[in-house]
Formats: C-alpha cells, sequence, structure tokens
C-alpha cells in the first residue's frame, strides 16, 4: 500500500498536473478576474467577458486584469500537486490493477477534494483577497484591504478576524469537491470510451475536447456554490455567530443563497457563469492537454509505458 502512496508514478502525475495547471492559468487569467468580479459585486451589471475586462482595464489600468497573478499561481500549483497525487495514490490503492468506473472514479476524486480542500482552503482566501484588493466595486459596501504581499495577508487575517478566518468558505468547498468529481468521472469515463479496450495515447484534439466537456458540466452543476465560495473567501459578509460551526456554515450559505435570490432572481445565481465557463472550460481543456503529454513525455523519459495507466 505504502508503495502505491508513495510512488514515482504519483509524483510525476501530481507534477504534470500542477504544471499544465499554472501554465493554462496564465494563459486564461483575465477571463478568471471577470469570473470573480461578477461574482463578489452584486452591483456590477452583468456583462460579457470581454465587456467586463475593457471596463476594467478603463478603470484601473492595462495590468489590472492580470492583478493578483501570483498568489493565484501559487495556490494553483499547490492545490493541483494535492489533488493529482491524493487521486492517483488513492486510486492505485482502491483499484489494485483493475479497471476503474465512473463510480469508482467520483469517489476517489471526492475523497481527494476533500483532502486538498482541507489543506489549500487558507491559500485560496488570502489570494481571493489580493486578487481583488485595490479594484473599483460598484458596491459600495465593500471594504479596502491593504495587503503587501502573501505572507503580510496571513498575517493580517490572523491578527484581525483570527486563524478560523483562513478556512472561510470552507464548507461550501467541501460540497463543491464534487466538481473535480465530476469532472474526473466524466473525463475518465470519456477516455475509456475513446479508447474503447485498446491501449492507445488519445490525440492532442481528443484530449482537449473531453477536458473541456467534463470541465463545462461539473461547472454548470455547482456555479451557485461557488458563487458563495468567492464571496466568503472574500471576507466581505456579516457572518451569525452560533455554537455550532456546522450551523453557522448552513444558515450563512442558505442567507447569501436567498438574498442573491431576492436581490437578482435566480438567475442572479449564475451570474459570471458565462464567464467562468468560458474561463474554466478552456483552461481546464489546455490543461488536461499540458498534463496528458507532459505525463507521457517524462514516463518516456523514464522508461516506463505511456500507457502504463491503460486500467485506470
Amino acid at each position: 500500500m505504502s508503495d502505491a502512496v508513495f510512488s514515482y508514478e504519483s509524483l510525476v502525475h501530481a507534477l504534470s498536473g500542477a504544471m499544465g495547471s499554472v501554465t493554462a492559468m496564465t494563459v486564461f487569467f483575465p477571463l478568471d478576474t471577470a469570473r470573480l468580479r461578477l461574482q463578489v459585486d452584486e452591483n456590477r451589471k452583468a456583462k460579457s467577458s470581454l465587456a467586463i475586462l475593457a471596463e476594467i482595464v478603463k478603470e484601473e489600468g492595462l495590468l489590472a486584469p492580470y492583478r493578483g497573478w501570483f498568489p493565484v499561481i501559487c495556490s494553483l500549483c499547490c492545490s493541483n500537486f494535492v489533488y493529482f497525487y491524493c487521486f492517483h495514490s488513492l486510486k492505485a490503492v482502491w483499484l489494485k490493477g483493475k479497471q476503474s468506473a465512473p463510480s469508482t472514479d467520483l469517489l476517489i476524486g471526492i475523497a481527494a477534494g476533500v483532502i486538498n480542500v482541507l489543506l489549500t482552503t487558507p491559500l485560496w482566501v488570502v489570494n481571493t483577497r489580493l486578487k481583488l484588493q485595490g479594484s473599483k466595486f460598484r458596491n459600495t459596501d465593500i471594504r479596502p484591504t491593504n495587503y503587501s504581499g502573501i505572507l503580510d495577508a496571513f498575517v493580517q487575517i490572523i491578527r484581525d478576524e483570527g486563524v478560523g478566518a483562513l478556512w472561510n468558505g470552507t464548507f461550501p468547498s467541501l460540497l463543491l469537491v464534487l466538481n473535480p468529481g465530476i469532472q474526473f468521472m466524466i473525463y475518465e469515463s470519456l477516455k475509456r470510451q475513446l479508447r474503447r479496450g485498446v491501449p492507445r495515447e488519445l490525440s492532442s484534439i481528443e484530449v482537449f475536447i473531453i477536458g473541456a466537456v467534463a470541465k463545462a458540466i461539473a461547472t454548470t452543476v455547482t456555479y451557485p456554490l461557488q458563487t458563495i465560495q468567492s464571496i466568503l473567501r472574500f471576507g466581505q459578509f456579516n457572518e451569525s455567530t452560533d455554537n455550532s460551526r456546522l450551523l453557522t456554515s448552513l444558515r450563512t450559505i442558505k442567507c447569501l443563497l436567498v438574498n442573491r435570490v431576492r436581490k437578482s432572481g435566480m438567475l442572479g445565481l449564475f451570474k459570471g457563469l458565462e464567464a467562468k465557463l468560458l474561463q474554466t472550460v478552456l483552461t481546464a481543456a489546455l490543461m488536461f492537454l499540458l498534463y496528458e503529454k507532459i505525463a507521457s513525455c517524462t514516463f518516456r523519459v523514464m522508461g516506463m509505458s505511456p500507457h502504463h495507466y491503460k486500467k485506470h
């Protein structure tokens, strides 16, 4: 079991996933900026991604769409390394060389997601705030922040809000492990369908398309919770106090969902979805493509067959 968990194979998958995701996110980062503004700034009118980006550039400067790039990339690199490592390690332990199934992929994806959320949420809380710092909001109730960097953000949040604030949004994040779980289930299922039992390396276009389809479905299903997650991480809300953290989290999520529906209707829960789909689908598709190619090349250099995972 330890050999399956601590293996070069899992390490290669983790490094490939991290490198692929960092490259893909860098390419499509401005789209994520547009999505985040629409999610947390309730007074900003929903427009196309290009229109939102044009407003941001006009009001805040040419480099504004890349504000917060470094903390996001650091968080994403750590997060995807943990997720890919856990996913492939747990899969190796669970399957022991046997054929996988969609239900197995989903359960393993959820388990890997839970581990990832608990370990990396503080990084995402900090990067959300740094990414939005200095932004010009339509909502005047949003308080400005003044962090000089990642470490300073950690220090200020712990000092002013307590250590627990670093895990703001953890509960919806735990619910959102369904997103990568669904994504990997669909991705792995489509890979098996395309191979039809024949161990072959998929073409670049095949990987890109199935990566895009998997992410589009997962994102659409879980988007309302992603909006609540962004609001909680930003920290600009009045959280009720209760002896039970679980009850408080459930009450906060319900309150935020209800308030969003009252202000903007049911479609308000999906405000920014177009920007999110455009960004996340393209990012995921490119990430999976780079991940598969990097992993395949690395295994060849190591003298291992690129089809070592044919039963997965």
